[in-house]
Order: C-alpha cells, then structure tokens, then sequence
C-alpha cells in the first residue's frame, strides 16, 4: 500500500463491510486490507441479515457481491438505498462479469462502484479509501450544516424574543409606548390608504396614586396586571391593539372603526374592569377600581399626523375625569387637508 493511502486511513478510521457468501473471498480481501491502518474490517456472511449488520456497525464503504443463493445482489442494494441509515453508505458491487448490461443495472439500483472479483490488492484500497474518505467528508458535512442550522435557529429564537421584550411591557405584558408609536403611525398610513376610520383610547385608572399609597406598590403593579389582562381578553378583534402608555395609563387603537363602535368597545371595558371588584377605599368614583376613557375618530388624510388622535383622546380622557371619573367620553374629529400635527 502506498504511503499517501496509509496515512488516508490513519486520519479517518474505516469500517469495510464485505457481504458474500463465500468464506474464502473474505479472507483474500481481509489480508488485503491488513496493511491499512485503523481499517476495520467486518465479514457478512448471510446477505438476509446484512441491513441489520449495517446499522449496527455503520460501515464507511459496503462490498457487496452480486450473485448469493436465495438473494438478488441488486435487490439488496435497493434495500440498503432505502434505508434511512445506509442509504449514503458507498456500496462496491462484486462481480465475476465484465457485462456492461449487469454494469447498468447495478449503478441504476444506486451502487457507487464496480470490480470483477476478486480486485486486485492497490485497486481495491485505492477504491475503498477514495469511497470511505468522501462519504466521512459528507457525514461531516452533514453534521456541520445540521449544527449550522440548529444555531441559526436558536439565533433566530433568541433574536425573536429580544425584539419581543424590547417592544413588551415588563409589568404588564402588553405593548410598551415604543411598540405604540410604531403602530400608530402603521394604522394612521393605512386609515389613509384605505380611507377607513380610526379610532383611538386614552384608559386611566382612576385614584390611582391613592391607591398605591393605601395599598402598597406591590398591590399597585398587581391592580395594573389585573386591569391589562382584562382590557386585553375583552378587545373582540385580533387587530385591536393595547399598550401601556405610561404609569395607571394604557392606550387602545381600533382600525376601521369609527368613534360609535369605538364608544361601544370603551364601554364594554369600561364594564370589564369595574366587574374585577378590586377594592379601592380612597377612590372617589366608585368602591372598587375603575377606569375613565376618552375616545376620539378621525379618517388620517394626507397632511394630518396621528398624534392629533391622541391629542383629541387625552382631551376627552381629561373631560371624563372632570365628569367624575368612570365613564366614557368621545369626540369625532374632522380633519382638513390642510390639517396639521
């Protein structure tokens, strides 16, 4: 054997697997291979039990005789293509004919190579070694890319939840007054670009600061957890969107919705958050927590900005609280061409 080949066979450690029913064939072929190194070699004698045998030695390169009693030599290849452990494994067929037909037939079933037995010694470990050598380079490469993709994907899932976090509210767990913003000026250009109405919610709980000071701030953080989930089980459309504006404050904006529908939605939380009974001794709007909501509509045009939306809200946010808290109040805002923020 040459040294380029030995030193081959150093680098990879083979596994040779010889399928034929004769002894005498695996013998020549395991003093063959005697002088390679880190060359294992394993004889199959039964071609019925050669699939099993193959799984459980994972054989770098398979040499399989074509003519065995009770098994056709080409049906046995298609088996081992078939098999989701062997069907990359190289297979060198045996044969004892040079018939370009039987030559065909066996690289159409799916082997890789084809002697007339038996080879000669520096053709069989040049064959063997040039086999095993480019099927270990794809299991590698195979290994790499499976690895390759799995770190992409937890790259893909760590990056997925950090953009999540960056546009959630810690406490709450609804949207942050960032993601807000973002999806404001999203609904404003679409309200224009479908010439649908939009609406907006300014939401305050009500005595709030006199609440956290009777009850405690971790009393506090649970009242405005209480109040999100709620607000967010009782939006009736997957488009609805709530967020945290800041402190007791949240915001809701509805699309193509005009300010009835959105004063009917508003009343409905409104509702909502008083039916969670939380006691509140300090407020001065009711015995439990409460919320007080100003709505406001408008269809975006051109020349106007969505901050005149939440402008119109705060203002019917603040004539609800002057009204006594724990109600609603709306306005429909007309907006010019020459509107402007």
């Amino acid at each position: 054997m040459s040294e380029d080949y030995r030193v081959a066979a150093e680098d990879q450690g083979f596994m040779v697997m010889l399928v034929d029913d004769q002894a005498i064939v695996a013998e020549r072929i395991r003093r063959d291979l005697l002088d390679a190194p880190h060359m294992d070699f394993h004889y199959c004698q039964d071609p019925h039990e050669a699939l099993a045998v193959a799984g459980v030695i994972r054989p770098t390169v398979i040499l399989l005789d074509l003519l065995m009693p009770g098994v056709n030599g080409l049906d046995l290849v298609r088996a081992f293509r078939e098999n989701a452990q062997t069907r990359h494994i190289p297979i060198i067929v045996l044969s004892t004919k040079e018939e370009p037909r039987i030559k065909a037939e066996a690289f159409a079933a799916g082997a890789n190579d084809y002697l007339i037995k038996l080879p000669d010694r520096e053709e069989l470990n040049a064959r063997i070694l040039y086999h095993s050598r480019a099927y270990l380079a794809r299991v590698q490469r195979d290994e790499a890319y499976r690895a390759l993709r799995e770190s992409q994907r937890e790259l893909e899932q760590k990056n997925f939840e950090l953009l999540r976090m960056s546009n959630m509210d810690g406490l709450t767990e609804v949207a942050n007054r960032r993601r807000f913003d973002e999806l404001l000026q999203e609904a404003w250009a679409h309200s224009r670009r479908t010439r649908s109405p939009l609406a907006l919610m300014m939401l305050d709980i009500d005595c709030f600061k006199p609440f956290n000071d009777h009850y405690g701030h971790l009393a506090g953080d649970d009242c405005l957890k209480q109040v999100a989930r709620t607000l967010q089980q009782e939006l009736p459309r997957l488009t609805d969107f709530l967020a945290r504006y800041g402190g007791e404050e949240f915001v809701v904006v509805l699309s193509a919705t005009d300010l009835a529908g959105a004063q009917r939605v508003a009343e409905r939380l409104r509702l909502a958050v008083e039916a969670l009974a939380i006691p509140h001794a300090c407020s001065e709007a009711a015995k439990v927590v409460t919320i007080s909501i100003g709505v406001a509509a408008a269809h975006a045009t051109a020349s106007s900005q969505p901050q005149v939306l939440v402008a119109e809200a705060d203002k019917m946010l603040y004539q609800a609280k002057h009204r006594g808290r724990n109600q609603v109040a709306g306005v429909d805002c007309i907006l010019s061409a020459e509107a402007v923020s």
